[in-house]
């Protein structure tokens, strides 16, 4: 059965990158060795695997995937820690206020 992962990379210059692959090792090797001209990690290596999360469906990946590249670094980072008090705490910040007047 096919397993898919998003994963984020802390580049060299302190950003963050945020993918889909079928295989962390080799996708990682791949953007470690700058394998891909034009990808944003090719000038901003060396690269560290800070995170990796496993789906079953593809979908779901992709969804993810999406979902963390539009957070904050603030949340990326508690997500990285595996802080998910800090996540929530985030997440109420960014939420706008629904309060009458």
């Amino acid at each position: 059965m096919m397993r898919y992962y998003v994963y984020i990379l802390k580049c060299s210059d302190g950003s963050y990158y945020t993918g889909i692959t079928n295989n962390v090792e080799r996708r990682f090797h791949e953007h470690q060795k700058g394998l891909v001209q034009g990808c944003y990690t090719h000038e901003r290596r060396p690269l560290q695997l800070v995170f990796a999360e496993e789906f079953a469906e593809a979908i779901d990946a992709i969804a993810r995937e999406r979902q963390i590249k539009g957070w904050t670094r603030k949340k990326k980072e508690a997500l990285i820690r595996g802080d998910f008090d800090g996540l929530v705490e985030l997440a109420k910040k960014r939420r706008p206020s629904t309060g009458s007047g």
